[in-house]
């Protein structure tokens, strides 16, 4: 009998915090794991690509660089417009190791990632930010990752 007791109270914890069928809340009819009805956020997708950009701002160290205002400055004039359906930006620290530097210098850093149909337009808007930054701060690079994407609304 006493096995029986600490059975049934086992099985009572264990399923104390799980909710039954009856006890969740009810889904909508038209609730839905992705977004329908968008041509900028399409349900499902095919030709997409993810691009990485990497932005240094100057050192980890120094207040030299560019500052967070300046930074979504250049995101309002040379990002947005480009991209104007979406984007995500990651504050990140990195290295760099430039040409006749004898050890790598760490940054304060920017990640911009773009969700994308892989158009010859959108390789060119991407690599027309690069420019604009090299230009803007006359950093030799902006590292750009690009791959596949299966991406879903």
């Amino acid at each position: 009998m006493k096995l029986f007791a600490g059975l049934l109270l086992a099985v009572s914890l264990s399923t104390a915090g799980c909710a039954s069928p009856a006890q969740r809340a009810p889904v909508a009819a038209n609730a839905s794991a992705t977004l329908s009805g968008d041509l900028a956020h399409p349900d499902a997708t095919t030709g997409w690509v993810r691009t990485e950009l990497y932005f240094g701002l100057g050192l980890a160290d120094g207040h030299d660089g560019v500052d967070e205002a300046a930074w979504r400055a250049f995101l309002d004039k040379e990002v947005s417009p480009r991209f104007p359906s979406g984007l995500t930006v990651i504050d990140a620290y990195g290295q760099w190791q430039g040409k006749q530097q004898s050890h790598p210098e760490r940054l304060r850093s920017k990640l911009l990632v773009l969700l994308y149909q892989d158009t010859p337009a959108h390789r060119e808007a991407v690599d027309a930010i690069r420019s604009a930054w090299k230009a803007k701060t006359g950093d030799q690079s902006v590292l750009r990752v690009t791959q596949p994407a299966d991406v879903s609304f």
